[in-house]
């Protein structure tokens, strides 16, 4: 049936018994709560009203088929064993809560292939598909054909997407190690074909020409866990760098775990910054001092893009073919959300010394910036 909802006195209330208390039709009660702009204000309060006193609720998946939709939406990750995007998933179901959406999420395990098939895998299960920070953009977007796509931590011209503002991050970070005195400092960089590491070496160019007094240090790109710290470690000390940033909080806690080993003081022999504050940084020891990013935020501005796309393309009534139907409108200023620098207990003034193995060395590899 439609809907229908046992009340508390056992009897089971269904659509039928909603109309008949409204006055209205059966399709009409349908179109009241599943598509409310299409009801005169004063018929479809009536019907919100009797089917709350009732204790009715719809049948959404049903009512969803009828109408060509189906409920829910689709989350791709590319690791959900990474903490920036388990707080993204949380901040997309709570906002998908919040809009009466399902979210089916699947981790894409860092294979762009598997990343792909999974987009094609999604598409008919879903209304609309929210691609966190992508490995196969290109491909993901053609096999979605005419499912509507809103991107997070990646921009392609036409296509909604909402990010952090990474590159200023990066400036904060330069700015509160130059006041404590820091003037060579190392970046460990992360997956070549990031995104949002090309944003943080933009951060660092930004950083360079607002303070030409700091030299930055780029030594390389690394995997984006905590293996990828501790293999940057070494080169971080050859640099001569008295302190580093990493490319995320993970990358951090490994180049603490190395220097630990070679018997180096985190913050007293190198200080280290992390970058998103995810809940590995408070659990550092030191505390890790960090770029903050809304992650929450981040995933449920994703899903009010989203939202917004479906909405119109139901108001238009006009079934969107090809790739035009990923478009929508221009991504504005509130699509990149603001970052902040938290202080915590990992960065402090430089030594008086420079550690023992800390010199520049002359036959590592080093990008200056």
């Amino acid at each position: 049936m439609p809907g229908s909802m046992t009340s508390r006195r056992g009897t089971v209330v269904t659509v039928r018994d909603v109309a008949r208390e409204s006055g209205v039709s059966i399709s009409t009660v349908s179109r009241a709560l599943a598509e409310p702009e299409r009801v005169a204000p004063e018929t479809r309060d009536r019907v919100v009203a009797v089917a709350t006193r009732l204790g009715y609720r719809p049948n959404r998946a049903a009512s969803g088929l009828r109408a060509g939709r189906t409920g829910a939406l689709g989350l791709v990750v590319p690791d959900l064993e990474n903490p920036y995007f388990a707080s993204v998933t949380k901040g997309v179901q709570a906002r998908a809560r919040r809009t009466g959406h399902a979210v089916f999420v699947v981790d894409a395990g860092e294979d762009p292939g598997l990343e792909t098939e999974l987009v094609e895998g999604l598409r008919p299960q879903t209304d609309g598909l929210v691609l966190c920070s992508p490995r196969a953009v290109e491909a993901d977007l053609e096999v979605a054909r005419d499912t509507p796509v809103v991107l997070v931590n990646l921009r392609i011209d036409g296509i909604p997407a909402v990010s952090s503002d990474d590159a200023h991050g990066v400036v904060l970070a330069v700015e509160h190690l130059r006041a404590l005195g820091h003037r060579r400092v190392a970046y460990v960089g992360g997956p070549e074909r990031s995104w949002s590491d090309a944003r943080r070496r933009d951060g660092l160019e930004l950083a360079h020409a607002r303070f030409p007094d700091v030299e930055t240090v780029a030594v390389g790109s690394f995997r984006p866990r905590v293996e990828g710290g501790r293999a940057a470690a070494d080169l971080v000390v050859a640099s001569g760098a008295s302190a580093v940033l990493a490319y995320n909080d993970l990358v951090a806690l490994g180049l603490v775990a190395r220097l630990r080993e070679r018997g180096l003081s985190v913050p007293d022999d190198l200080s280290v910054v992390g970058f998103d504050d995810t809940f590995v940084a408070t659990l550092s020891s030191p505390p890790l001092t960090t770029v903050r990013t809304d992650l929450s935020l981040l995933g449920a501005r994703a899903v009010d893009r989203l939202v917004a796309l479906l909405d119109a393309r139901r108001a238009a009534r006009v079934p969107a073919t090809g790739a035009d139907s990923a478009v929508g409108p221009p991504t504005g200023p509130e699509d990149e959300l603001p970052v902040e620098l938290v202080v915590r207990d990992s960065t402090t003034v430089p030594p008086t010394t420079v550690p023992p193995g800390a010199r520049p060395s002359t036959t590592e590899p080093q990008e200056a910036v």
